[in-house]
């Protein structure tokens, strides 16, 4: 990831003609390492020798001619610039077409840290301010493409997925896959507060920020008045936004029939639709940790009757629309963001929640310092550069209320879609793991991958309370090609289920267990890299199911074979995910019997978010506090090092070599690591002439929405009035410095 904002003046798109398309892998490769992958999954000989037959079977049958399709589809999306690899069309398919529910299923969410002002990141309104100025200054940046572009140990990142992060929507179609829809024109923000909606304007025509953050706490303020005029049992009965948490199916006719009943409704939900994103403030204090988590990833549960005993949610839960990207914020101060999936991952989330949490923090050094020093930043430059044009009219920026025409089918639609998502609530437990015994430095200390290390010691802690290996996941960024995304690697290999075993072993010494420890996380670092520059197996094997489909070919059996099942039922589906602006990262498990596992490295500690369903979820936390301690028993600690007071040049170069190993496989999944040369693979991949496009192409998965004008989003809602005497200099141009 970049430094901040200010060290470039490159273009955000700039890369993207650098970038190399995704290699498209051969046949022979994939189907062998698949049955090294799958062996440790399969427990009996009978079933080793099966999938062996089945794989030959795959390879000299339907296999070849699938390859050929494939190959002969990316070079055509390749030649008329459609598509940016082999898997683009098919993997947005996997996150649109499937009918189930976004909520637990798909949308991970963040909780960041507290901000550097501790009064201010307790206040609710003056957090949220902060945090939306902030990331309205982002919006603005990315609008004039002027956010620095990624890159990983010097390479560039594809910048394509942050097309989507500001103005997208995902659509529910009736008929048809879901559609992430983008409004280029997107300059308004909407507000979720005790389930009812505003909205107010955010950047000017030019693309400059028109509302400083004392504009957006004067906006807060009004809304909060108006918000709270109706009670909780009365705005629960219209919480428009727990019908995004229902199957997608359900979802469209919801819409269809809210679209149908007047013109009103469908202009309100265009205005949701092209807001740059979702502000959501919650009236809801987590009493700890756990909750926190809880409430970023699905909201709280709070059923509550009335004096006529009729009972209604007064939890957050409906108060939220998942169909966007949302920032949260609890009446503490507490602060995270929950994001919708389809068209972008972590590490595009991660970048936009870093940098305007790192604009929270140079604003406060700057509060400080430019007392002292007399030019305009106080010594600290600002993170996002951005224009600051506060309106020359209050009017212009002034809070309105979106209201709906709501036919009584709609509203029993929106009880039974609370109803529903309430019985998921109840059915999931999510549990917070915030490890301080060691973390990165010691591991790194002792020469193994943090990465590899943590991964481990998952597998481990679960066969330590079920006795078995089970399919892990872990998503692995290729954003260093173009419209990369994320490849698989699976944790459960050979060495790992070596490694559970002989941990499990009364007999083995601590000497063995080092060594199992060791090879493990040495075979699991060479995975990470494999996955990393375009060698993987699972998006190949993937996108080679979908070209038979595509062509009207019936599946082989080879995807419906146990083996390709058992590698596929993720048990332990995991994302390594984060830096300092974040305490917790997280989602839902991807299987009913099975657990969702965000972790964060940090320095001194290792923090882990655990979801599931109807599982032992603080039992396998508790299981893996113990796994962390005992492995880390094993390691060497900082006070037994010894410094070496004379060295040779040939020691100097043994040790060097000795950490290469580890360094070089060392890829965290969203690209935080040490220098190493695995870039070379990169850079014998040709860059095509259509990755070569303008900045102003969006990715063919996602459509443009038809934007509405600034006349009609003016004259649309019920203006709610600030608060009196807020507003001064109206007008005034500012060049921001938070």
């Amino acid at each position: 990831m970049t430094d901040n904002n200010t060290t470039t003046n490159k273009s955000t798109y700039a890369n993207q003609g650098k970038l190399a398309r995704l290699p498209l892998p051969s046949l022979e490769e994939t189907l062998d390492r698949f049955i090294t992958t799958v062996s440790p999954l399969l427990t009996t000989p009978q079933q080793k020798d099966t999938c062996i037959a089945q794989v030959n079977n795959f390879r000299h049958t339907d296999g070849p001619k699938l390859q050929k399709l494939l190959e002969e589809y990316d070079q055509q999306g390749k030649a008329e610039g459609t598509l940016g690899s082999f898997v683009e069309e098919f993997w947005s398919d996997a996150y649109l077409a499937p009918d189930s529910s976004v909520v637990m299923n798909l949308n991970p969410f963040f909780v960041l840290e507290d901000g550097p002002d501790n009064n201010r990141s307790k206040d609710q309104c003056g957090r949220a301010a902060s945090l939306t100025f902030s990331a309205i200054k982002f919006a603005s940046s990315l609008k004039k493409e002027a956010i620095v572009p990624d890159e990983f140990r010097g390479k560039p990142l594809c910048m394509d997925q942050f097309r989507a992060l500001f103005g997208a929507s995902r659509v529910p179609k009736i008929g048809e896959r879901d559609a992430v829809e983008v409004d280029p024109e997107s300059s308004h923000v909407v507000v979720l507060q005790n389930n009812q909606m505003y909205f107010f304007e955010a950047l000017g025509q030019d693309g400059s920020v028109c509302v400083n953050e004392q504009d957006i706490l004067e906006i807060l303020a009004a809304i909060q008045a108006d918000a709270t005029l109706e009670p909780p049992d009365i705005t629960s009965r219209n919480s428009l936004g727990v019908l995004t948490t229902l199957p997608r199916k359900e979802w469209a006719a919801a819409r269809s029939l809210l679209v149908s009943t007047s013109e009103h409704n469908e202009t309100a939900l265009e205005v949701i639709d092209g807001a740059l994103f979702v502000l959501v403030i919650d009236d809801v204090k987590p009493k700890d940790i756990h909750e926190a988590a809880s409430n970023m990833l699905h909201g709280t549960y709070d059923l509550r009757s009335r004096d006529d005993l009729i009972d209604y949610q007064a939890g957050s839960c409906c108060n939220r629309w998942y169909d966007k990207l949302q920032l949260i914020v609890c009446s503490d101060g507490r602060a995270g963001i929950n994001f919708e999936h389809s068209a972008i991952d972590g590490h595009t989330a991660l970048r936009f929640v870093s940098d305007i949490f790192a604009d929270n923090v140079v604003q406060f050094a700057q509060s400080i310092t430019k007392t002292i020093y007399s030019n305009h930043d106080g010594m600290f430059p600002s993170i996002i550069q951005a224009d600051v044009k506060r309106a020359s009219s209050t009017n212009s920026v002034i809070p309105k209320k979106l209201s709906f025409e709501l036919p009584q089918e709609i509203l029993d639609k929106i009880y039974f879609a609370e109803t529903t998502l309430s019985d998921q609530i109840v059915a999931s437990e999510t549990k917070v793991l915030e490890f301080t015994g060691f973390g990165k430095t010691l591991i790194v200390q002792n020469k193994m991958s943090p990465d590899s290390f943590v991964q481990l010691s998952m597998q481990l802690a679960h066969f330590r309370l079920y006795g078995k290996i089970v399919s892990q996941y872990e998503p692995v960024l290729t954003k260093g090609f173009y419209h990369g995304r994320t490849e698989a690697m699976r944790t459960a290999t050979e060495k790992a289920a070596t490694f559970c075993k002989t941990w499990m072993d009364p007999s083995a010494t601590n000497d063995k267990k080092l060594e199992a420890l060791r090879e493990a996380t040495v075979y699991h670092s060479a995975g990470i890299k494999n996955a990393l520059t375009g060698k993987g197996i699972e998006r190949h094997l993937f996108a080679l199911k979908c070209i038979a489909d595509k062509n009207n070919i019936a599946t082989p059996d080879f995807f419906s074979s146990e083996a390709y099942s058992k590698l596929n039922h993720t048990i332990l589906s995991t994302s390594n995910c984060g830096n300092p602006s974040l305490r917790l990262f997280g989602f839902g498990p991807v299987v009913q019997d099975g657990f969702g596992i965000g972790y964060i490295i940090r320095e001194n500690g290792l923090n882990y978010s655990i979801s599931s369903k109807h599982r032992q979820t603080e039992r396998f936390a508790h299981t893996l506090k113990q796994t962390l301690i005992d492995m880390g028993k094993l390691i060497q600690p900082m006070s037994s090092l010894k410094v070496e007071c004379s060295r040779t040049v040939k020691q100097d170069v043994e040790k060097d070599n000795a950490a290469t190993e580890y360094l070089e496989a060392y890829s965290d999944t969203y690209g935080e690591g040490p220098q190493s040369s695995f870039s070379s693979s990169f850079d014998n991949l040709s860059v095509t002439a259509t990755s070569k496009r303008s900045s102003a192409t969006f990715a063919r998965v996602l459509h443009k929405q038809t934007s509405m004008s600034r006349t009609r989003l003016s004259s649309f809602g019920e203006n709610i009035t600030p608060r009196e005497g807020g507003r001064k200099k109206l007008g005034e141009d500012e060049r921001s410095t938070g």
